[in-house]
């Protein structure tokens, strides 16, 4: 119990750092998580070069935008895959990222040690949580956070209300984010 509280202390004062511009601060904050966060981009994007990118971009976003954070209504991790998603979505989305996909791959020689199953989900345990989600959770997980699908989407392309949706999206997070709190 002790150690959960001062976690949570932690947490907090990393919080209030980055409230008042604390660069330092947001160095330990991509210390913490960019590892995590690529590997949910790469897993949307599928390139390492263009989630290096929306990485970049989200901490950019995370950093501009970190006055809009309340911690009243969902945890800073979550805020921050949030964002993360929503830039890789939006980048897989963008006219130019579609001409590129269509263009001529590269000769496998030129890419030869860059791979994009460099990140491994497994690494860090996400694989294996997401198995312990109930069914229609895990589905609804897989889809918005490896596949990249919006919540309309997924609505839209398996027949499932928008409202359900949200639900097992959201019932899936909790559960998810009591593993992560353990990890912290």
């Amino acid at each position: 119990m002790i150690n959960q509280s001062n976690e949570k202390l932690t947490e907090e004062a990393l919080i209030e750092r980055l409230r008042s511009r604390d660069e330092a601060a947001m160095a330990v904050l991509y210390d913490m998580y960019s590892a995590t966060l690529f590997g949910v981009i790469v897993q949307i994007v599928k390139v390492e070069e263009i989630a290096e990118d929306v990485l970049q971009e989200s901490f950019l976003k995370i950093w501009n935008s970190f006055g809009s954070y309340d911690s009243e209504k969902g945890r800073l991790f979550t805020w921050m895959i949030n964002i993360c998603r929503n830039l890789a979505i939006d980048k897989i989305r963008s006219k130019a990222y579609r001409v590129s996909s269509t263009s001529e791959p590269l000769p496998s020689d030129s890419r030869r040690g860059f791979t994009t199953d460099s990140f491994n989900p497994e690494h860090i345990g996400i694989r294996e949580m997401v198995e312990q989600l109930q069914p229609d959770q895990k589905q609804i997980i897989d889809l918005m956070y490896f596949e990249g699908l919006t919540q309309s989407e997924i609505a839209e392309t398996y027949h499932i209300p928008l409202g359900t949706v949200k639900t097992r999206a959201r019932s899936a997070v909790k559960y998810l984010s009591k593993f992560f709190k353990g990890r912290a």
